[in-house]
């Protein structure tokens, strides 16, 4: 009798163990007073998914994906497709660290044409007071309806162009920003043509940088980050080489590497220490 009644006793130490991982899901959507379209005038929203742990979370990482930037959110059904794999493969290490994950979309009147290349959501709009004023509405909805207290933000690729200049113009509203794989090289589509020259010393709030030393797209050097991140890069080594060079695979979004930059940025999040090095 003994061993049915371990194995009961297993599968309801697994059950309440992936019950208390368990997170929860919800569509946030906020109108931001203004319209779109030129013959028939449409409210243009915000929309976010959050992506709470099952005790909730006083501490949210604001999400800012990839190429090509703009996830059009329409239901929490959209969550996964919006994410890079390293984070999507990830999300659970930040639900056991009681992180909540929050996928910005850019609002409604900068989602641009259907299909690749973006045609909006740029360095224009995402250098911009609006863009800082319409993610400061999905903070403000998380702290009064959530008890979200602290608020980070990420970015990855062409989202370090919203990352960097919200770590700016937000200063000391939010607790600290993450930049992986930043933009910074020349590229024909004028791509972070905002972001040349600048300045890193006015951030009100401490950042972190994660790079592949080896990162092969020619968009997002290395190099340049090396050369102003200081002490406060995450420089990932090795990975698996394979794919589009600026794309969901390879080093430039950590292939081969997803796990432990999640947890270095975990780190960094709970407790402020900075990974030097990741991945030998």
């Amino acid at each position: 009798m003994r061993a049915p009644l371990l194995a009961v006793t297993v599968v309801v130490t697994l059950f309440f163990t992936a019950l208390a991982h368990a997170q929860t899901d919800v569509l946030i959507e906020i109108d931001r007073g203004r319209t779109e379209g030129v013959f028939s005038k449409s409210p243009v929203y915000q929309r976010a998914i959050l992506s709470q742990p099952a005790t909730p979370a006083d501490t949210a990482l604001l999400y800012f994906r990839g190429y090509p930037g703009i996830p059009k959110i329409r239901t929490v059904a959209d969550r996964d497709r919006s994410l890079q794999p390293f984070m999507r493969m990830n999300q659970q290490l930040l639900a056991e660290a009681g992180i909540a994950l929050v996928i910005v979309d850019c609002p409604t009147d900068q989602w641009g044409a259907s299909s690749p290349p973006p045609t909006a959501c740029l360095d224009g709009y995402r250098s911009s007071k609006v863009h800082a004023d319409d993610v400061r509405a999905v903070i403000a909805r998380l702290k009064e309806d959530y008890g979200i207290k602290n608020i980070y933000i990420m970015g990855h690729s062409l989202g370090t162009i919203s990352s960097r200049w919200l770590a700016r113009n937000l200063g000391s509203e939010i607790s600290g920003s993450i930049h992986s794989a930043s933009m910074n090289g020349p590229n024909r589509q004028g791509y972070a043509s905002s972001v040349n020259g600048f300045s890193y010393d006015n951030f009100a709030a401490p950042a972190l940088h994660v790079h592949n030393e080896n990162d092969a797209c020619p968009s997002t050097p290395y190099s340049a980050v090396r050369g102003y991140a200081g002490e406060n890069l995450v420089t990932v080594r090795g990975g698996v080489p394979e794919g589009d060079p600026c794309g969901g695979g390879h080093l430039h979004s950590h292939q081969g590497r997803e796990e432990i930059v999640v947890r270095s940025i975990i780190t960094w999040i709970k407790t402020g220490k900075v990974d030097r090095i990741i991945g030998e």
